[in-house]
């Protein structure tokens, strides 16, 4: 039940992008950036030095850098370690117990730590929206797009675009920023997201429009 080791793959090209169901255009002015679950305890399932890890990394502290430059709230999810069996849930069933109140697992990787500003939810569901005050926080910034970074694609990151898109909130899922199990789930949750409820995109065109 705990998560497998992942091999080393290729992250998706701009020339790979499905074309988006939705005609949506990212604007800063109404953007927050969401760095999802990026902990030790799910990093360490892949060769940090290798893709799909190495550049996402750098790209989303490229993407978070930018945001904070340009005024865009940059919000972090994290889960607590030792989980109560009765707050896990289901969770447990698919994944065990999950992670330990350790720092090797509980912190957010070193090079993507929050910031003074950012914001850091705690994480009990596959959606960022769940059990947490996302959507009023982003609400009260007259935020309505979500721009969506982090592990794992086809998971968590999938979930939380899915629910965004369904409280009104535009998803840009930023393929090349984002890691998974396997270059075929990392498709499989772009070409989803495209097909029915937000906008894949590249670490580079965002940050040109900022």
């Amino acid at each position: 039940m705990a998560i497998p080791r992942i091999a080393a793959y290729d992250l998706p090209k701009a020339e790979d992008l499905p074309i988006p169901r939705a005609p949506w255009r990212f604007d800063p002015s109404r953007a927050a950036l969401l760095v999802h679950d990026m902990q030790g305890y799910f990093c360490a399932a892949y060769d940090r030095d290798a893709a799909p890890l190495a550049p996402v990394i750098a790209n989303i502290a490229r993407l978070a850098a930018a945001c904070r430059v340009a005024g865009i709230p940059v919000f972090y999810t994290a889960q607590h370690g030792d989980q109560d069996r009765r707050d896990r849930g289901l969770q447990a069933d698919l994944w065990g117990p999950g992670m330990s109140e350790t720092p090797e697992h509980v912190d957010i990787l070193p090079e993507l730590a929050p910031q003074a500003g950012d914001i850091r939810l705690l994480k009990h569901r596959y959606s960022a929206f769940q059990r947490s005050n996302l959507d009023s926080l982003m609400r009260v910034r007259n935020r309505d797009q979500l721009i969506i970074t982090g592990i794992y694609a086809h998971i968590g990151c999938l979930a939380t675009a899915a629910e965004a898109f369904q409280r009104d909130i535009e998803p840009f899922f930023v393929a090349d920023a984002l890691a998974d199990f396997s270059r075929d789930r990392h498709d499989m949750a772009v070409d989803w997201i495209a097909a029915c409820c937000g906008v894949p995109v590249m670490t580079e065109a965002l940050v040109s429009q900022f």
